[in-house]
Formats: C-alpha cells, structure tokens, sequence
C-alpha cells in the first residue's frame, strides 16, 4: 500500500475519503481501491482555517512503483514502511504455578489477557466488584453518599480509569501500542480510536470493554476471582513464594505481577513492612475548575465554535512560578463531561473528572495541580501516602464530613472571601458541594501557586478565571505517590517473581501506558517461562 501524510481537509468538505485519497496520489476514483485511515489529528492553530490532517494508507490499481514514479519528490508520499511483530518465544524455565494476576484495571487486564492467550491460564485477583456490581455501588454513592471502601470509583473491575473520560493518549512511544488499541476495539471499543490523535472511549462504552476483556480471560483458561485482596506476600530468601488473600487463604506462587492501582495504600503499607524494595515519588495535587464548554470551544475553535464536526474542545495548561519553584497545570482534562467523588478510604473527600463517550453534558472540568515532592513530605517512603491523606480528610471535614465537596468561586478565591453561590455552571459533584474556603483544605504553596497561575490562564483562555467560575477539591490522585522499584525485566530488585506493573507501581501515567506495561510485563514473563 502507499501511505500519504500531512494531508489537510478543511471543515464542511464533502468529498469522500477516498476521491481525496486518488487526487492527492493523482489517480482516477476508480483506481483506490481501499483507504485505511492510519491518523488524523486536528489542527485549529489558525481559527479561520481549521482542518483535520490525515495519515492515509492507499490499495490501489495502479502499480505502486508506477504512482510513486509519477510523484516523484513529493516527500508525503511513500511505500507503507513492512512492521514485523516479533515473535514471542517462551523460555526454558517451567514455571511452578500459574501466575497470578493483582488487580484488574488496564496494566492487570492486559498482562492477564496476554497470559491467558499463550496458555499460561492465570489467576487474576481483583479486591473489588466485577464492574456491574461496582457500578451500582458508585451510584449510589454519588446519589446518597453511602460511601463503600470495598467498591468504589478506585478499587473494582476496570480500576480507576473506568470511572475517567477513558483517554487513551499517552507519551509512551510502543510499537504494541496499536495492538492494545486493536484489543480494545476487539472488546467493543470505538474503532475510531486506532487512528484519533486524541482517542478516548468514554466510561458508558468502557464498562462494556471491560466486561468483554474479562470473559475473554476466563474463556482463554484463566481466573478471575473479585474481593479477593492480597493482605500479606510470603517471600523467602528473596523469593516468592505465596500469596495469603483476605487474611485466611493461602495460595502458593512463585511469579504475581502486581498491578494494584495508584490508591491500594494498604497494599504498599504491607509490601513495605514485607521488605519488597519501594521509593518515594512525586506528585501533584490541586481542584476540579468547571466552565461553560463554549467557552473552551470559542476559545479553541473561534468563529468556528459549535460547528458540528468539531468535537468539544479541550486544553492544557502550564504555569512555572520561577521564584518559588512550583509548577501548576491542567490535568486530566474532561471535554463535556463532569466532576466525581473519588473517594476511596472512609473519612477523605477526592474528586476526580468522567466522560461519556459523547462529551455533551455542556460543561468542561480539569484538574488543576501543583507539583508536590519527596522533599514536602520528608522524604519518607509511605509519606506521600500520608500527606495526600491529610488533605483529603481535611476536605472531608470542611465540607460537612458527609463525603460533600468544599467549594469555591474563582472570585472568592482570587479575593481571599468565601461563600459565593452565584456560578456560571451549576456543580456537577455529587453527592453535593459546600461554598467554603479552599485554603482551609490544601497546602499553602499549592493555593499561592494556584492564584497566580489563574490571571495567566485567563489570558490564554478568555474566561477561564470567570469571577464565578466554580473549583471543587480536592484532586490527589493524579498519581501513585510511591514507585515499586524494578528492574529492567520488570521484576522487583529485591524479590524474585514479583513484577510490579502499571500505575500503581509508579511506571505509567494513564489507561494506554498502564495497559502497555502490562502487555510488555506479561511477554518478558512468557519468554521466561514455560508451561
């Protein structure tokens, strides 16, 4: 096939893909006889001239050899490079049990997926809900605050990206990242995602993906075992050995892959008193800030704001304040979607953003954080743990200790007052906000940090420190404060067989980059192994 880059078709162009494709290449209609969309991206740098760009793979008709001769020098124009997946050999070893699998969010699906595919029948332990039973729970936590330390939005099926705008962007460049996409597809997933520059699924189509990954697992020979949480690991002489769940059974493992999310701190407590080798990290904390979603397409789309083939737009924000060293930024930011009580200890309010596919609940919301360090914490290995605690539980207090949101306007905040409830979005975090004073909930430097960047951010994004602008805290788990540290096998330093994965384990950032780790976990294992 030939492959075209950098092609631009401008909004409101009627023409099909693939007559676009045969003018470019020069070709008559007839003559294309399939284009496969490899990316396309939006580029809205110049407001009056927007337009999507594409990366197009072409069959044609014509002999490849005779249309390249013809463009000769069109350096966007070329023969579509051969990728050859490398094949996975297993090793030599046998392996004495089946590998176990801890948590179930993308890093432990995938890892258990691959698994399960080349024979090696996991085990797949997840301390939460399977996803039907999680969502309920969520519900009805958002609906009565009867909060669940069991299954909520961080511990359960699907792991804390389900309950998320389910982004699947990421930094990670991995020749494999295609092949998660195209499981995802698989499982149900959009098949848009394989070629948007910024996919995301949505967490309405999500939940379905990760049912039908789950079946998948057990229909290939493995496990999946829910409330099932690992409280103790049996390691001797450096060596694991066994797995003791919910505190009274005992099964024995020589390899376990550890993906136990970003918020399993019992989980790092244990493995901490255990001696498994771990390291503080940093990481950030801040608010929810909620606007208008026209105000962001205006400020992103200009006259073209509302077109309908525009999606809802985004942003991304930095702020360096140079002088105290701190840097404030957007995070996880949700187009037409809505912020959510992500608690997942009793007595801490954590909030957090979702989606559905669509995007159109009319409203933008983000987090915005400032960098936190080891050194704001003591350096202490389970300090930043304690420290995200802290702040969480003061929320909880601030808000009416009731699992209700402190809240406050841009305006107040900005002007140092409290308990304006003019907004020009109505809270979407449920089960209900409280008006109160921010600074009574979060650290200093990151609220004197914050009011400094919000002026700058105005004059990117006009509006965006609207005097009733809304900010709802607090977000803290923007991710692990702890690293479980690893080799480059991705097994721990000081404990044979267990493989520390995903974002739990301080190596990943998100859905795509947790799920990559995983799937490259799980190969490194298989060609170790034998079964």
């Amino acid at each position: 096939m030939l492959r075209i880059i950098n092609m631009r078709v401008l909004l409101d162009t009627n023409t099909t893909i693939n007559k676009l494709a045969a003018k470019r290449l020069k070709l008559p209609p007839q003559a294309v006889l399939e284009v496969v969309i490899v990316r396309r991206a939006l580029d809205a740098r110049r407001k009056n001239n927007i337009s999507f760009v594409y990366t197009l793979d072409v069959k044609t008709a014509v002999p490849e050899g005779q249309v390249l001769s013809r463009l000769k020098g069109d350096k966007d124009v070329s023969q579509v490079p051969e990728f050859v997946t490398e094949p996975i050999i297993k090793g030599l070893k046998k392996i004495e049990h089946p590998p176990v699998v801890i948590g179930l969010g993308p890093a432990g699906m995938l890892a258990a997926l691959t698994l399960a595919k080349h024979g090696y029948r996991p085990l797949v332990l997840e301390r939460g809900r399977k996803i039907e039973d999680r969502t309920k729970d969520v519900n009805k936590f958002w609906q009565t605050g009867n909060f669940d330390p069991i299954s909520n939005v961080q511990f359960g099926e699907g792991g804390a990206g389900t309950f998320s705008d389910g982004k699947l962007t990421t930094r990670v460049n991995d020749p494999l990242m295609r092949q998660v996409l195209e499981l995802f597809v698989e499982a149900g997933a959009p098949q848009e995602i394989t070629y948007l520059h910024k996919p995301h699924i949505g967490t309405d189509k999500l939940r379905d993906v990760v049912k039908n990954i789950r079946q998948k697992i057990i229909a290939l020979g493995g496990q999946v075992e829910f409330e099932a949480k690992v409280t103790e690991v049996d390691i001797k002489d450096g060596q694991l050995k066994g797995l003791v769940v919910n505190e009274n059974r005992y099964i024995p493992c020589s390899v376990a892959l550890f993906g136990i999310g970003h918020s399993a701190r019992d989980t790092y407590e244990m493995l901490h008193k255990q001696g498994v080798a771990m390291e503080a990290k940093a990481f950030a904390i801040g608010v929810r800030i909620e606007h208008p979603q026209d105000v962001i397409d205006v400020s992103q789309y200009g006259i073209s704001a509302g077109h309908s083939q525009l999606p809802a737009a985004d942003y991304a924000l930095v702020y360096h304040d140079k002088d105290a060293g701190r840097t404030a930024y957007s995070f996880c930011m949700c187009p037409g979607g809505l912020v959510v009580a992500a608690s997942s200890e009793t007595g801490g309010v954590v909030t957090n953003g979702m989606s559905l596919y669509n995007r159109a609940s009319g409203v933008a919301n983000s987090a915005l954080v400032v960098n936190v360090t080891p050194e704001d914490f003591g350096n202490e290995i389970l300090g930043g743990i304690a420290f995200q605690r802290k702040y969480e539980q003061l929320a909880f207090s601030v808000g009416g200790s009731n699992y209700h949101a402190p809240l406050q306007t841009v305006g107040d905040f900005l002007a140092g007052t409290t308990g304006n409830t003019t907004f020009i979005t109505k809270p979407s975090y449920r089960p209900g906000t409280l008006a109160t004073d921010l600074r009574q909930c979060l650290p200093q430097f990151v609220t004197d940090t914050l009011a400094k960047a919000l002026p700058e951010f105005e004059r990117k994004i006009k509006g965006f420190a609207h005097p009733e602008a809304i900010m709802t805290g607090v977000e803290t788990r923007t991710s692990a404060p702890v690293r479980i540290v690893r080799k480059s096998d991705f097994i721990s330093i000081n404990t044979e067989g267990l493989y520390p994965i995903g974002e739990g384990a301080g190596y990943a950032g998100g859905i795509m980059s947790a799920a990559l780790d995983g799937l490259n976990s799980a190969i490194a294992i298989i060609k170790q192994y034998k079964v």
